[in-house]
């Protein structure tokens, strides 16, 4: 399944918690997190690293029953821990359709 979800900051930007889109799509990751490089290689976003960011990993612990679960993601404020891509893309379906391929576009419009 390819995972494709718009808008998101670019890939090489070094995003934080106070500084994410807590409206749109945040991926709280960690370095050498083999589930989290497989996401942020099919979101092609960088995330933000919650061990170079304290308040993200209190952010993380807060959602994930103390650990620093990661990859956790949050869909317009809803948070998820460790997320099927499947799941995901439901979440951004139902609670930012705006983030998905295509969104607002005219009815034949093309892509």
């Amino acid at each position: 399944m390819l995972l494709v979800i718009t808008d998101l900051p670019p890939w090489d930007r070094k995003a934080s918690y106070k500084g994410a889109d807590h409206k749109g799509v945040v991926v709280y990751r960690r370095p050498g997190c083999t589930y989290c490089m497989k996401l942020r290689t099919r979101l092609r976003y960088s995330g933000v690293d919650i061990w170079g960011d304290p308040e993200a990993a209190g952010f993380v612990r807060s959602v994930a029953d103390g650990n620093e679960t990661v990859p956790t993601v949050t869909v317009a404020g809803k948070a998820m821990v460790n997320p099927s891509e499947g799941r995901l893309l439901e979440a951004v379906g139902t609670r930012a359709p705006h983030l998905t391929p295509g969104a607002g576009k005219a009815a034949g419009g093309r892509d």
